[in-house]
Protein backbone atom coordinates (compact mmCIF):
# COMPACT_ATOMS: atom_id res chain seq x y z
CA UNK A 1 0.00 0.00 0.00
CA UNK A 2 1.49 3.60 -0.98
CA UNK A 3 2.07 6.14 1.49
CA UNK A 4 -0.98 8.38 2.25
CA UNK A 5 -0.53 12.26 1.04
CA UNK A 6 -2.15 15.65 1.39
CA UNK A 7 -0.72 18.50 -0.79
CA UNK A 8 -1.71 21.95 0.87
CA UNK A 9 -2.94 24.44 -1.59
CA UNK A 10 -5.10 23.79 -4.92
CA UNK A 11 -4.12 26.45 -7.35
CA UNK A 12 -1.68 25.52 -10.63
CA UNK A 13 1.38 24.88 -8.83
CA UNK A 14 -0.39 22.70 -6.77
CA UNK A 15 -1.72 20.68 -9.81
CA UNK A 16 2.35 20.21 -11.28
CA UNK A 17 2.76 19.26 -7.58
CA UNK A 18 0.08 16.50 -7.63
CA UNK A 19 1.11 14.87 -11.04
CA UNK A 20 4.61 14.77 -9.74
CA UNK A 21 3.51 12.87 -6.98
CA UNK A 22 0.88 10.98 -9.04
CA UNK A 23 4.02 9.74 -12.05
CA UNK A 24 6.49 8.85 -8.51
CA UNK A 25 3.97 6.47 -8.06
CA UNK A 26 5.07 6.14 -4.03
CA UNK A 27 2.53 8.04 -2.56
CA UNK A 28 -1.68 8.22 -3.04
CA UNK A 29 -3.00 11.53 -2.46
CA UNK A 30 -6.16 11.79 -0.43
CA UNK A 31 -6.91 15.53 -1.44
CA UNK A 32 -5.83 19.30 -1.55
CA UNK A 33 -6.11 21.65 1.35
CA UNK A 34 -7.27 25.50 0.57
CA UNK A 35 -7.65 27.62 3.17
CA UNK A 36 -8.62 30.65 0.76
CA UNK A 37 -12.27 29.22 -1.35
CA UNK A 38 -12.62 25.88 -0.91
CA UNK A 39 -14.57 24.07 -2.97
CA UNK A 40 -15.28 20.06 -3.97
CA UNK A 41 -12.81 19.58 -6.11
CA UNK A 42 -9.56 20.86 -8.57
CA UNK A 43 -9.11 18.83 -11.49
CA UNK A 44 -10.76 15.70 -10.47
CA UNK A 45 -9.21 15.79 -6.57
CA UNK A 46 -11.08 16.72 -3.87
CA UNK A 47 -10.28 19.65 -1.76
CA UNK A 48 -11.19 18.63 1.62
CA UNK A 49 -11.07 22.17 3.47
CA UNK A 50 -8.71 24.01 5.09
CA UNK A 51 -6.11 24.15 8.01
CA UNK A 52 -8.28 23.01 10.40
CA UNK A 53 -8.60 20.08 8.24
CA UNK A 54 -4.78 19.02 9.73
CA UNK A 55 -5.81 17.50 13.12
CA UNK A 56 -8.25 14.87 11.71
CA UNK A 57 -6.31 14.12 8.66
CA UNK A 58 -3.13 13.48 10.79
CA UNK A 59 -5.46 10.89 13.28
CA UNK A 60 -6.71 9.24 9.98
CA UNK A 61 -3.61 7.87 9.60
CA UNK A 62 -2.47 10.78 6.68
CA UNK A 63 1.45 11.11 7.73
CA UNK A 64 3.05 13.26 4.67
CA UNK A 65 2.25 16.67 3.45
CA UNK A 66 3.46 18.83 0.85
CA UNK A 67 2.86 22.14 0.25
CA UNK A 68 1.87 23.26 -3.37
CA UNK A 69 1.59 27.07 -3.17
CA UNK A 70 4.30 28.82 -5.44
CA UNK A 71 4.80 32.35 -2.66
CA UNK A 72 7.67 31.45 -1.04
CA UNK A 73 6.84 33.03 1.94
CA UNK A 74 3.67 31.38 2.05
CA UNK A 75 5.71 28.19 1.23
CA UNK A 76 8.23 28.34 4.26
CA UNK A 77 5.55 29.13 7.06
CA UNK A 78 2.80 26.60 6.04
CA UNK A 79 5.60 23.75 5.81
CA UNK A 80 6.52 24.70 9.42
CA UNK A 81 2.61 24.53 10.59
CA UNK A 82 2.93 20.71 8.99
CA UNK A 83 5.82 19.81 10.76
CA UNK A 84 3.97 21.67 14.17
CA UNK A 85 1.11 19.13 13.55
CA UNK A 86 2.90 16.00 13.30
CA UNK A 87 3.39 15.38 8.93
CA UNK A 88 6.43 14.49 7.03
CA UNK A 89 7.22 16.62 4.40
CA UNK A 90 7.20 14.53 1.16
CA UNK A 91 9.62 15.40 -1.84
CA UNK A 92 8.41 15.65 -5.31
CA UNK A 93 10.95 14.71 -8.32
CA UNK A 94 9.53 14.26 -11.57
CA UNK A 95 10.78 10.86 -13.41
CA UNK A 96 12.46 13.00 -16.37
CA UNK A 97 14.46 15.36 -14.34
CA UNK A 98 18.44 14.63 -14.00
CA UNK A 99 19.90 14.80 -10.78
CA UNK A 100 23.55 13.93 -9.96
CA UNK A 101 24.79 11.32 -7.47
CA UNK A 102 25.33 12.39 -4.39
CA UNK A 103 22.98 15.75 -4.78
CA UNK A 104 20.74 16.84 -1.46
CA UNK A 105 17.41 17.83 -1.29
CA UNK A 106 15.66 18.77 1.75
CA UNK A 107 11.53 17.88 3.11
CA UNK A 108 9.47 19.39 1.31
CA UNK A 109 10.80 20.45 -2.12
CA UNK A 110 9.93 19.89 -5.65
CA UNK A 111 11.59 18.71 -8.62
CA UNK A 112 9.72 19.70 -11.73
CA UNK A 113 10.14 17.98 -15.50
CA UNK A 114 13.17 18.44 -17.58
CA UNK A 115 15.31 20.21 -14.97
CA UNK A 116 18.68 19.62 -14.17
CA UNK A 117 20.83 20.00 -10.70
CA UNK A 118 24.41 18.97 -11.40
CA UNK A 119 26.97 17.60 -8.80
CA UNK A 120 27.98 18.73 -5.64
CA UNK A 121 24.63 21.17 -5.49
CA UNK A 122 22.54 21.38 -2.24
CA UNK A 123 18.78 22.23 -2.09
CA UNK A 124 17.60 22.74 0.93
CA UNK A 125 13.87 21.99 2.05
CA UNK A 126 10.91 23.31 0.23
CA UNK A 127 12.43 24.63 -2.35
CA UNK A 128 10.81 24.58 -6.03
CA UNK A 129 13.29 23.58 -8.61
CA UNK A 130 10.57 24.13 -11.66
CA UNK A 131 10.02 23.18 -15.30
CA UNK A 132 13.54 23.02 -17.16
CA UNK A 133 15.39 25.31 -15.17
CA UNK A 134 19.25 23.65 -14.85
CA UNK A 135 21.95 24.25 -11.42
CA UNK A 136 25.12 23.95 -12.58
CA UNK A 137 27.93 22.11 -9.97
CA UNK A 138 28.57 23.19 -6.09
CA UNK A 139 24.79 25.55 -6.18
CA UNK A 140 23.68 26.22 -3.22
CA UNK A 141 19.76 26.70 -3.04
CA UNK A 142 18.59 27.69 0.66
CA UNK A 143 15.04 27.11 2.41
CA UNK A 144 12.12 28.05 0.17
CA UNK A 145 13.64 29.49 -2.71
CA UNK A 146 11.99 28.95 -6.18
CA UNK A 147 14.46 28.59 -8.67
CA UNK A 148 11.20 29.48 -11.78
CA UNK A 149 10.81 27.93 -15.25
CA UNK A 150 13.59 27.75 -17.51
CA UNK A 151 16.29 29.79 -15.46
CA UNK A 152 19.75 28.92 -15.52
CA UNK A 153 22.18 28.93 -12.69
CA UNK A 154 25.91 28.87 -13.53
CA UNK A 155 28.54 27.02 -11.18
CA UNK A 156 28.70 27.78 -7.66
CA UNK A 157 26.08 30.05 -7.50
CA UNK A 158 23.81 30.51 -3.98
CA UNK A 159 20.33 31.46 -3.42
CA UNK A 160 19.30 32.64 -0.20
CA UNK A 161 16.28 31.71 1.91
CA UNK A 162 12.51 32.27 -0.10
CA UNK A 163 14.44 33.90 -2.88
CA UNK A 164 12.84 33.82 -6.39
CA UNK A 165 14.15 33.83 -9.64
CA UNK A 166 12.02 34.69 -12.32
CA UNK A 167 11.15 32.54 -15.41
CA UNK A 168 14.03 32.59 -17.91
CA UNK A 169 16.90 34.17 -16.15
CA UNK A 170 20.42 33.46 -15.92
CA UNK A 171 22.74 33.72 -13.06
CA UNK A 172 26.35 34.04 -13.75
CA UNK A 173 28.85 31.26 -12.06
CA UNK A 174 29.78 32.50 -8.96
CA UNK A 175 26.96 35.17 -8.05
CA UNK A 176 25.39 35.27 -4.29
CA UNK A 177 21.68 35.83 -4.74
CA UNK A 178 20.44 37.00 -0.97
CA UNK A 179 17.53 35.64 0.60
CA UNK A 180 14.21 36.99 0.14
CA UNK A 181 15.09 38.52 -2.90
CA UNK A 182 13.44 38.87 -6.24
CA UNK A 183 15.33 38.47 -9.75
CA UNK A 184 13.06 39.45 -12.50
CA UNK A 185 11.95 37.46 -15.64
CA UNK A 186 14.47 37.09 -18.41
CA UNK A 187 17.21 39.03 -16.03
CA UNK A 188 20.99 38.24 -16.80
CA UNK A 189 22.46 38.67 -13.20
CA UNK A 190 26.01 39.24 -13.91
CA UNK A 191 26.83 40.77 -9.72
CA UNK A 192 25.69 39.43 -6.36
CA UNK A 193 22.22 40.77 -5.32
CA UNK A 194 22.07 41.96 -1.84
CA UNK A 195 19.02 40.49 0.43
CA UNK A 196 15.70 41.37 0.39
CA UNK A 197 15.87 43.30 -3.01
CA UNK A 198 14.72 43.25 -6.71
CA UNK A 199 16.73 43.35 -9.37
CA UNK A 200 15.94 43.04 -13.47
CA UNK A 201 17.16 43.64 -16.66
CA UNK A 202 20.21 43.01 -18.87
CA UNK A 203 22.29 43.27 -17.26
CA UNK A 204 20.16 42.90 -13.70
CA UNK A 205 20.53 46.05 -11.77
CA UNK A 206 19.18 45.87 -8.29
CA UNK A 207 16.11 48.72 -8.53
CA UNK A 208 14.44 48.68 -5.05
CA UNK A 209 14.36 47.33 -1.43
CA UNK A 210 11.45 45.34 -0.63
CA UNK A 211 9.15 46.76 1.58
CA UNK A 212 8.37 43.81 4.43
CA UNK A 213 4.29 43.49 3.42
CA UNK A 214 5.73 43.25 -0.46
Amino acid sequence: MNRRIVIWGASGHALVVADIVRLSATYDIVGFLDDIEPSPDFHGIPILGGREQLDSLRDSGVEYLIVGIGDCAARLALAEVAREKGFSLATAIHPNAVIAAGVEIGPGTMVAAGAVINPGSRIGSNVIINTSASVDHECVIDDGAHIGPGVNLGGNVTVGTGSWIGIGAKVRDGVVIGARSIVGAGAVVLRDVPDETVAFGVPAKVKRKLALND
